[in-house]
């Protein structure tokens, strides 16, 4: 293997540094060669550096030299990486490469040099601040830093260039820099002349030209529209004017809703929560929400779709928890499952069924796999050291001992796992080991246990993964994760504990244990099943018609990706594995991580005591959803976001659009006559609705609500510039134009209206009444972009859909949340037990009642404060507060609450 490079060719710092770190696992020859001598005889023009391989073939772009050293060295290529590498080619370099030829040829200094490569620099800072982490993936070197590093080093080594305020920048950079593959790397390209060893190079490069600093953050941008074909102009013209005719029949709501042979079968479960915590914001994106968000879509697609969920109730932590608050273990699972199922129903999460692992099927199914898992040789028994308190005087479940990691160093690593290296741990490994329940030091005492032979069962894994994997949508941390676990070698995992809250153990011997929850809380998804329907069988021993879909945060992996599938296929009953994994990173709370025992962060039974809708926090959390990278939670971003994408750019278009037809045209669509501009945005819609539809299949939660604002953003504009509101006053061809925008803009709110669904379902649903949607197409979600509010159809009342978030309004919010709340709200639902109804009083309406009429009051109230804020007429607004009295009024009734009597105003 040979590697060609050249003195004073910037692309040779990473490569150098790259071969340094695969050094000793491969011969490499390294020659250096003129900037103007060819080494790939197929190139016209001369390229360095260059990797010839032993086959022969050649490398000769920097990242993919670099990529291969590190693959020598073995290491496994991430989804991050890939972005980082990117981002290098296409945001970096132009940046860089000017600020270093304005440097070393033209001879510029000072902001001339740094004002182009600054927002790159203050991006990196800002992405190694965010994520707590050394370096740019994680916590180990990766291919990312070395690139970077590499293409940043001769501008960087000069300190006047690397900006004091960038702290985080400053670490990473001269951490890699003191590293010695990087120094002699340096030493070897810039020859101790520093960057002018540049100059040769530098000299042949064309001028760059005037170079602004662009945007290198994820947030949209204006983009301008796409080239299109006159035969995708063609086609959407033609779906568009097929109208409702083209729509599919709407299939008829089955109950239980069961797999159907021949068509598309959707099951999807959300990791089960543990009863006794309370989500906060970063648990409801990881799990539940983004789950619903793709149930609600594949609803909208018609297929036979099942979304279930539950909450985790056996083990040591329910056991506790009933001792702190003197309980039983059946009574804190009852009170805590309540506590969960409120939230995810505040939140409008649309479980086909919500269940829990504390049930008879749960046993049943559980003790029926593990006997076809003993009965086939894939149990093992062995005695095991446990950790015992002796001040508490119980074993300690993994989860209740705490302690240094004996393989990182983290030292608050849990008993089954670090959550900092993410390796498995077997409590007795930890370092200075403690129990979290009173921090005495546990001992060491010995238990006979059962044991899973994952080792047994790992070819079978394998040869599963091999068939699932290719052409699935596991996200890149899955597949991470699993080869990770499999490139260590599986190991037996015990499956009992000695519990009395659990399923029991059905071997004689083990009569004192139950299993393990990490065993059989994912069987709960089948359990809830079977709690659902007693034909759960078609849907969970049915591989072939069933596609299985699991969402979580990344640290359910290893559970759902290797432990549920090792158990299935060793009971050898057709179970459905999962199809597609779908894994996110973690979203942290402002600077830092939420923590209920703090105060910090906003917790799933707090949000709706903001004043802010439900819907509001689906669409921030999504929109900041942590897909590839950990991500935020910010309340200045809130702000930004709910004033700009949703007040100003969706809110305004649709408020706009149904106004126009309620103001100019009587409450009716009027008719349209397309012009050539019209059918090419019909176009643009239908092709940004497909991408929708694409991204929504792979899962690809929040990229496919950029599309829902893009075509809000294309709306807006076109509005603005046929100018509806001063065509209505001009001749009769101005008035037909004025009536085809018209026309154009409320079909394009009616399709937004259905592409929300998945994501704010009660501002849909409001929208959809606004404009009257005829009731299939509010069902069913086309590929194509049609006219589903033909000329003449009747709308309803138009009302501003979203209220302005106030600077002092979040400020307060950000002040409440940042510290000292301190379970506030469940204490007060501890204290709020039943009470007796006093005589008189009105039975209570169903909990499914209360909520429908909650939801309409906050909706109501919404209507009232935008009202109020644009001064309208008063009449309009008394009319809606005198309908927002009303539904509080019911409200009242519906929860057994004596009605209030009004307070007059006191008279002067």
């Amino acid at each position: 293997m040979r590697l060609f490079v050249s003195e004073g060719a910037p692309g040779t710092l990473p490569v150098l540094a790259a071969a340094g770190r695969a050094q000793g696992r491969v011969e490499l020859l390294i020659s250096t060669v003129g900037p103007e001598e060819c080494v790939v005889p197929f190139l016209t023009r001369p390229k360095v550096p260059v990797l010839q391989l032993d086959s022969g073939n050649y490398l000769f772009s920097t990242s993919a030299i670099c990529r291969y050293f590190f693959l020598l060295s073995g290491w496994e290529q991430d989804d991050l990486t890939n972005q980082w590498l990117e981002w290098e080619a296409t945001e970096l370099q132009p940046a860089l490469s000017a600020a270093l030829y304005y440097l070393v040829v033209q001879g510029k200094k000072g902001e001339d040099v740094l004002g182009p490569v600054r927002r790159a620099l203050t991006h990196i800072d800002h992405s190694l601040s965010r994520r707590s982490c050394p370096f740019l993936a994680g916590e180990t070197e990766s291919l990312a830093d070395i690139v970077l590093w590499g293409a940043l080093y001769p501008l960087l080594q000069d300190p006047v260039y690397l900006p004091e305020e960038l702290g985080a920048l400053n670490s990473w950079f001269q951490t890699l820099s003191s590293q010695e593959p990087c120094q002699r790397a340096a030493e070897t390209v810039l020859k101790q002349q520093g960057v002018l060893a540049l100059r040769p190079y530098l000299q042949k490069q064309p001028q760059p030209s005037s170079f602004e600093g662009r945007a290198v953050s994820n947030e949209p941008e204006e983009e301008e529209l796409a080239a299109l074909s006159e035969e995708e102009i063609a086609l959407a013209v033609a779906a568009w004017e097929k109208g409702l005719g083209s729509l599919p029949p709407l299939q008829p709501q089955q109950s239980p809703v069961l797999p159907v042979a021949g068509e598309r079968n959707v099951l999807i479960t959300s990791a089960l929560p543990y009863v006794n915590n309370v989500p906060h914001l970063g648990n409801i994106i990881g799990c539940v929400l983004s789950a619903d968000v793709f149930a609600r879509y594949s609803r909208l697609r018609q297929w036979n779709t099942l979304y279930l969920c539950g909450t985790d109730e056996y083990g040591t932590a329910t056991e506790t928890k009933a001792m702190e608050e003197g309980l039983t273990p059946q009574e804190i699972c009852d009170k805590y499952h309540a506590i969960h199922a409120d939230i995810y129903r505040w939140f409008n999460i649309s479980f086909d069924i919500f269940g829990r692992t504390t049930t008879p099927q749960q046993t049943k199914i559980t003790q029926d796999i593990f006997q076809r898992l003993l009965a086939r040789g894939f149990v093992l028994q062995d005695t095991v050291e446990q950790l015992r308190c002796e001040r508490c005087a119980r074993f300690l479940a993994d989860r209740f001992v705490e302690g240094v990691c004996p393989f990182c160093g983290f030292e608050e690593a849990r008993g089954d796992q670090c959550d900092k290296c993410g390796k498995l741990i077997n409590a007795t490994e930890l370092k200075k080991p403690q129990c979290k329940i009173c921090r005495s030091c546990p001992v060491v005492k010995s238990s006979r246990h059962l044991f899973l032979d994952l080792p047994k069962l790992e070819k079978r894994l394998e040869e599963w993964l091999e068939k699932t994997l290719p052409g699935s949508d596991w996200t890149p941390n899955a597949r991470f994760i699993i080869r990770s676990w499999l490139r260590d070698g599986l190991k037996p995992r015990c499956i009992t504990r000695d519990l009395k809250w659990g399923t029991p153990v059905p071997l004689e011997g083990f009569e004192d244990k139950v299993f393990y929850v990490w065993f059989d809380a994912t069987i709960g998804y089948v359990s809830i099943t079977a709690n659902y329907t007693d034909q759960w069988e078609r849907w969970w021993k049915n591989p072939e018609q069933v596609d299985l879909y699991q969402f979580m945060a990344k640290d359910n992996v290893p559970f759902h990706g290797l432990v549920f599938p090792c158990s299935v296929l060793g009971a050898e009953d057709n179970y459905t594995l999962v199809k597609n994994l779908i894994a996110t990173e973690y979203l942290n709370y402002e600077d830092g991580k939420f923590s209920k025992s703090r105060g910090v962060g906003v917790f799933g039974d707090m949000a709706q005591d903001t004043g802010i809708p439900a819907d509001i926090w689906r669409f921030y959390l999504l929109y900041i959803r942590p897909e590839g990278q950990d991500s935020a939670f910010s309340w200045t971003d809130m702000l930004l976001k709910n004033n700009s994408e949703l007040l100003n750019n969706l809110g305004n278009f649709i408020n706009r659009a149904g106004m126009f037809v309620s103001k100019f045209f009587g409450g009716f669509v009027p008719e349209m006559v397309l012009t050539s501009d019209d059918r090419r945005l019909l176009a643009h819609i239908t092709l940004e609705l497909q991408h929708y539809h694409q991204l929504l299949e792979k899962v690809r939660i929040r990229d496919a609500l950029r599309s829902i604002l893009t075509i809000s953003r294309h709306g807006n504009q076109y509005i603005q510039v046929n100018e509806p509101w001063k065509r209505i006053k001009g001749s009769d061809a101005d008035r037909q134009r004025a009536g085809t925008v018209t026309g154009l803009a409320v079909n394009i709110a009616a399709l937004l209206s259905v592409m929300l669904q998945p994501y704010m379902p009660t501002v849909s649903t409001t929208i959809q009444a606004q404009l009257q949607l005829p009731p299939p197409t509010c069902s069913i979600l086309p590929t194509n972009f049609l006219c589903i509010l033909p000329a003449g159809h009747q709308i309803g009342t138009v009302s501003p859909l979203f209220q302005k978030l106030e600077n002092d309004q979040i400020e307060s919010l950000r002040q409440r949340f940042s510290g000292g709340q301190l379970e506030e709200s469940l204490a007060l639902k501890a204290k709020a037990g039943p009470k007796p109804a006093a005589a008189g009083t009105m039975t209570t309406a169903g909990p499914e009642q209360i909520q429908v009429l909650m939801d309409e009051v906050t909706k109501q109230g919404n209507i009232v404060r935008e009202l109020k804020a644009q001064k309208a007429d008063k009449n309009q607004v008394a009319a809606e507060v005198a309908k927002l009295l009303d539904l509080k009024k019911q409200l009242a009734l519906a929860e057994g609450k004596p009605l209030e009597t009004p307070k007059g105003k006191k008279k002067k």
